[in-house]
């Protein structure tokens, strides 16, 4: 086929820019669903981050209720394969038990999806049940970082962040329910949004009191998509156990004017988790960077009982996933899961926490209600905190430690391998606040290393608001204007 684009035009252009293209006639979007399948089949041979195309919807972008007037119009979406339905599509949550997997029915978020305008054409990479630090078990596939094959992208949000880290899509679906939307976004150097509990609805599968933890968004490579993304799908579907956040204006207009001075507070060092000399040297250099932009910055750690928080997130993780994989065995007709169908890990943690008590739960719950608290006190005197993405550097493919086909015979130090190294985004899941990965800083290999924000819940216009003006004091450069090894400008010159 034709090309509407050469591929470095294709590159600059992010999903706002494509749609505002469609709108002008001089694209279609059939077009630009096609320029995206040239782009997977050239470079997921290489990143592995896309599943499945759906060539009825690259085909015919409005069959499943794309709204052709909505902010993206047309713009092709990959939907990670874990969190909302597809009607009639595949959803095999990364594990060998769950394929063919059908889904009955669209979620409330997918609708919500289509009517912004988003043509849901794939599915990218998750790891098992969304458990673990990366899409790498070789009997189902392995996601590799654009940027350096010979690293992960780590996850759960794998394919997501490799599609487009690699320039194949501009904005695709994620989940986040300790980190995994932010920390894939900063090890591929995209911008992740984790929002606050209470943004996007889960519905009708289940609710903000049924999985606290997690979060549904986008990763992508603006500020103004995500903030066009989140204004568009936020809200509530009725029978919700808890109000939503509405802001008293849309993002989309709130970034177009800096905030005022910011309070912001610089750590790293959480309890027993402390990063790297050399990560510590970039969060140094970004705090740096907020100060020329009039933000008072001072290095403060929040007065929190890390060890007792991250044991609490432990025991929710078990729990949380035993009882997903308990509803999944028994719709199968299944008393346990099958060792050759299902991870070693996820097995060990279904195991765990299968005979939870209730006082476990009711204990888990007052330390995540303690550590709020003491968060929400914390931001009566900062307005952000800065920590980096990760404490340690982006993992090997092939780091099993950090997998659910690790061989580790303890759940709980597997957990807190996992801690160790991503130190420092579950306490915006244990506390339902919003976090965002801006890619500002890299390690010394050359790789992405996100720059972390928090802040209180329900201001995670704010969050958006900051990474906009750092997006225009950088001249929209983010990750110092470099790309990734694999990526649509520099492989597909050719086509």
């Amino acid at each position: 086929m034709k090309l509407v684009m050469s591929w470095d035009e294709w590159a600059n252009l992010d999903a706002i820019g494509l749609a505002e293209l469609v709108r002008k006639g001089q694209i279609t979007p059939g077009e630009v669903a096609q320029q995206v399948t040239l782009a997977i089949d050239a470079l997921n041979p290489e990143v592995n981050a896309i599943i499945e195309v759906f060539d009825d919807a690259v085909n015919d972008p409005m069959k499943d209720g794309t709204n052709p007037d909505g902010v993206f119009a047309g713009v092709p979406y990959l939907m990670k394969d874990i969190g909302p339905t597809l009607k009639g599509r595949l959803q095999e949550m990364g594990s060998l038990l769950m394929r063919g997997n059908r889904s009955a029915a669209d979620s409330f978020l997918t609708k919500r999806i289509r009517q912004a305008g988003l043509n849901i054409i794939g599915r990218t990479t998750t790891p098992e049940y969304g458990l673990c630090s990366s899409a790498e078990n070789p009997a189902v596939y392995v996601t590799r970082n654009p940027w350096n094959l010979d690293y992960t992208t780590c996850g759960s949000s794998a394919g997501t962040a490799a599609a487009v880290a690699a320039g194949i899509i501009p904005i695709s679906h994620a989940t986040d329910g300790g980190g995994s939307i932010r920390i894939p976004a900063g090890v591929n150097g995209n911008i992740g949004l984790k929002p606050s509990r209470g943004v996007f609805s889960v519905a009708p599968n289940g609710s903000d009191l049924m999985g606290s933890v997690s979060a549904q968004g986008c990763i992508s490579r603006t500020i103004r998509d995500t903030a066009a993304f989140v204004d568009s799908c936020r809200g509530g579907a009725p029978g919700e156990f808890m109000p939503y956040w509405m802001p008293s204006q849309p993002y989309s207009e709130l970034i177009r004017r800096d905030p005022g001075r910011l309070r912001i507070a610089v750590s790293h060092e959480w309890g027993d988790y402390r990063a790297t000399p050399q990560i510590v040297a970039e969060l140094e250099r970004a705090a740096s960077f907020l100060e020329t932009l009039g933000h008072h910055v001072e290095w403060v750690t929040p007065d929190i009982d890390f060890h007792a928080a991250y044991a609490a997130q432990t025991d929710c993780y078990i729990m949380n996933f035993s009882q997903v994989i308990s509803g999944l065995l028994e719709q199968k007709g299944l008393e346990r899961p099958p060792a050759d169908l299902v991870e070693p890990m996820c097995i060990r943690v279904w195991e765990e926490g299968r005979f939870a008590s209730y006082t476990q739960r009711a204990n888990m719950q007052a330390v995540f209600n303690d550590t709020s608290r003491r968060l929400g006190t914390f931001f009566g005197d900062w307005d952000v905190i800065l920590t980096p993405t990760m404490a340690l550097p982006t993992p090997k493919v092939g780091t099993t430690e950090y997998l659910t086909i690790s061989g580790d015979p303890s759940v709980y130090d597997w957990f807190e391998n996992l801690w160790r190294i991503f130190a420092y985004t579950s306490i915006a899941n244990l506390c339902g606040l919003p976090g965002i990965s801006l890619p500002m800083a890299e390690l010394e290999n050359g790789l992405p290393l996100g720059i972390h924000a928090l802040t209180r819940q329900g201001d995670d216009g704010l969050l958006l608001q900051l990474g906009a003006q750092i997006e225009r004091a950088l001249n929209g450069k983010w990750n110092r204007g470099r790309r990734p090894d694999v990526h649509v400008a520099s492989i597909l010159t050719t086509i």
